[in-house]
């Protein structure tokens, strides 16, 4: 899967590699590229934050807060959106921390990790 991120970067997400995806991830392909349309990805100096539908899930390389990587593992949709995010360049960046952001609104991390999607 590597060469299809790599096409992403070279050739943006064409109409032909938006079908790569769908094949290739099925329903958490649609969603990642949807999230990636929405504006849904942001990058902090720490890490990744994907919006979902009801939570914000944080993304670490191959890790990911939601109930769906926790349990099953692997390539959650909030990965995958991330992963097109930056080889298409189209994500949000935000110059701050985002534990601060939390802090400042009063959210612990179990807040995070009991959210569910």
């Amino acid at each position: 899967m590597k060469e299809l991120f790599d096409r992403i970067g070279r050739e943006d997400l064409t109409p032909s590699l938006r079908e790569a995806i769908l094949r290739a991830y099925r329903d958490r392909g649609r969603k990642a590229l949807a999230a990636v349309d929405a504006g849904a990805v942001r990058r902090y100096l720490d890490f990744f934050v994907v919006r979902g539908r009801t939570a914000e899930y944080v993304v670490e390389d191959d890790f990911c807060t939601c109930k769906d990587f926790t349990y099953r593992g692997g390539c959650c949709w909030h990965i995958l959106a991330v992963r097109i995010a930056l080889a298409s360049d189209r994500f949000e960046r935000r110059e701050e921390w985002y534990i601060d952001r939390l802090r400042k609104e009063g959210i612990t991390t179990n807040n995070i990790m009991n959210n569910s999607e």
